[in-house]
């Protein structure tokens, strides 16, 4: 039979212990950066999108005009719509409807104040919420439903940066305190191997004193 040593035994612990704390901590990257606000003013990419930019619809790029207007005018209606920023070339799947951040889809209402046909003729007014780049944003613009092109621009959603923001200090504290808890388990099983190693050698010393007084 193989012999388990202290050494062993203590290797193993201790990768058990790893593991534990490895697959109990949450892994989850976060939705947002830090410091929301500063990299939306300073970052070159939002600078440039806070400003009215030309937008065009993206999709069905190889269909009829006449479809593509259909199309557009339906995908709208149902809450979505492929739109790209022209300056950036950035293209954006966007999603038009209130509780956007809602995980149960009868929360996601596409209402007039995503998608208005009625404010201009001839014209669709569109307004999506989302996270880009870590940063919570409002994407708001008009689109002609003739010609699918228009303006829009990107701000600062203020409001559920908040949320976020509190969300992801949530997260950090639920990491630092698991892994609090995973440093006091192991400060405490190195504590009890110390007193079994001192027990074992206070054993082995008394063996030691009777077998010398017995030569005696």
């Amino acid at each position: 039979m193989n012999e388990v040593t202290s050494d062993s035994m203590l290797s193993f612990v201790t990768n058990t212990l790893c593991c534990e704390v490895g697959t109990s901590v949450p892994r989850t990257m976060p939705r947002v950066v830090p410091d929301q606000r500063s990299t939306f003013e300073n970052e070159e990419l939002f600078r440039k999108l806070s400003r009215e930019c030309e937008v065009k619809y993206t999709g069905f790029r190889d269909r009829p005009p006449e479809e593509r207007q259909l199309r557009f005018q339906t995908e709208c209606r149902e809450g979505h719509a492929a739109l790209a920023f022209v300056c950036t070339g950035t293209n954006l799947e966007l999603g038009f409807s209130s509780n956007a951040w809602s995980d149960k889809d009868e929360d996601r209402v596409t209402t007039r104040e995503f998608v208005d046909f009625d404010r201009e003729s001839g014209k669709v007014h569109l307004k999506s919420q989302f996270i880009l780049n870590g940063v919570c944003v409002i994407w708001k613009g008009w689109v002609d439903l003739h010609r699918l092109d228009g303006v829009a621009c990107l701000e600062f959603d203020s409001e559920r940066a908040e949320v976020e923001a509190a969300m992801l200090r949530d997260q950090i504290e639920q990491y630092n305190r698991r892994l609090r808890e995973f440093e006091e388990r192991q400060r405490q099983y190195r504590q009890q191997q110390e007193r079994q190693a001192e027990q074992e050698a206070e054993v082995v010393e008394a063996l030691l004193c009777i077998a010398e007084e017995g030569k005696h």
